[in-house]
């Protein structure tokens, strides 16, 4: 068919014409999407540039670190708390660990405080991941003082390449290995107690099976000097047993869970080496909560958050690995106990709890005290609806119930 000029010119404005509103449809989709997520559409990889890019959403109570990539949540946790910009505020030094050995990686939170006053970065197996060689170059850690200079420990069965890279960038290097994550754990408490000469009375004991139980753990290890050692749910390993003798039968034992996931015969067992407390809840967002809740008025263990003036970090359940990278909130800054919530909103019991230790003032806001949190995911794993109604929840009222506004007439 032989197309005239007016034909051929009608052709191309139609062309242009849809092209137009092709372009206008996807660029309404994508501010559509923007909106919705925060975030443009595209590959996994540009949305995870894109939580890079967008590292840190805050609102008036809560700041999100915002990532599900552990590896990038792990970064980002480090920059929050190490600005490194001075002697002052670099880490001594850092920890390495590879998150899919998850119970290897939170008994190695015990070495945040001491000796190293420095974060848990992940690897992987077989080497470490460019963003994390990054952050080591921006942390340049000063190495340890009480532990002859070490900058940087790893931890766990990884192969020689993580270790040759860390040398590469010339840290001074140590590790802590183990055949199984029972023998891991006891590493870890035989590395601190020699490095502070001498073990810490109380332990905290977990199951090595179930990490929703466990993890609350985390936090505190990472705050405190107790190391974690672990059980199966009927069983004490040889290694755990071992580093209980140690304690010469004066261990404060703190297991945390309910009988259905570390059973009575344990607890029996654990109490040949000394004073047994269990700390629990009936499902993981509750034993959380008393984990947080739970004080020892004799030893001082536990962080007995049952007042306001706190903060707290926030871990979607269904992200467990997560809570991994958010320990070392518990270490500086305002200190934090984990709790675990859902995508959209706070369990009941959480809300319970958060409700139950909400400030409130009698004369004006200023008077304090107040609440905040941190919340560790994306809005895949944390909607905006629930950093929402956790700032809410956070938030200073009015003793009288009168409302904000009513202070000052």
């Amino acid at each position: 068919m032989k197309l005239t000029l007016k034909s051929l010119i009608a052709t191309t404005l139609v062309v242009l014409i849809l092209t137009g509103c092709a372009n206008s449809t996807a660029n309404s989709a994508s501010e559509n999407n923007i909106k919705k997520t925060g975030q443009a559409p595209g590959t996994a990889q540009k949305q995870s540039e894109a939580a890079i890019d967008t590292p840190w959403i805050a609102s008036k109570n809560t700041t999100r670190i915002n990532t599900n990539d552990p590896v990038e949540a792990a970064v980002l946790v480090s920059k929050t708390l190490w600005m490194a910009t001075s002697e002052d505020n670099r880490p001594g030094g850092v920890v390495l660990a590879n998150p899919d050995d998850w119970q290897v990686t939170l008994a190695s939170a015990d070495l945040i405080h001491h000796p190293n006053n420095g974060p848990v970065l992940f690897v992987k197996k077989d080497g470490i991941p460019e963003i994390t060689l990054n952050e080591l170059k921006r942390l340049n850690p000063k190495g340890a003082e009480m532990n002859n200079g070490i900058q940087v420990v790893l931890v766990g069965n990884l192969d020689k390449r993580v270790e040759d890279q860390a040398k590469e960038l010339g840290f001074k290097t140590d590790k802590v290995t183990g055949e199984n994550p029972a023998a891991v754990a006891k590493a870890i408490d035989a590395y601190y107690a020699k490095i502070t000469k001498g073990y810490p009375h109380s332990v905290i004991i977990g199951s090595m099976e179930n990490q929703e139980y466990t993890m609350p753990a985390v936090n505190w290890v990472s705050h405190m000097p107790e190391s974690l050692l672990y059980v199966s749910k009927n069983d004490v390993p040889k290694e755990t047993i071992d580093a209980l003798k140690v304690r010469e039968g004066n261990a404060n034992i703190y297991i945390l869970g309910p009988e259905s996931v570390i059973s009575v015969q344990v607890e029996k067992q654990l109490g040949q080496h000394g004073k047994v407390i269990r700390i629990a809840g009936t499902d993981p967002y509750e034993n959380a909560i008393a984990f947080a809740k739970y004080k020892d008025p004799s030893t001082g263990f536990g962080w007995g958050i049952t007042t306001p003036g706190h903060n707290f970090s926030f871990v979607n359940l269904d992200t467990p690995t997560l809570a991994l990278a958010a320990a070392p909130f518990s270490h500086l800054g305002k200190h934090a106990p984990l709790l675990w919530t859902d995508r959209d909103s706070m369990p009941k019991s959480v809300m319970s709890y958060v409700m139950s230790v909400q400030p409130k003032y009698k004369e004006s806001p200023t008077e304090g005290p107040y609440n905040h949190a941190w919340l560790t995911g994306n809005e895949d794993q944390l909607s905006m609806k629930a950093q929402g109604e956790i700032d809410s929840m956070l938030e200073i009222v009015s003793a009288t119930g009168e409302g904000h506004g009513a202070h000052g007439e």
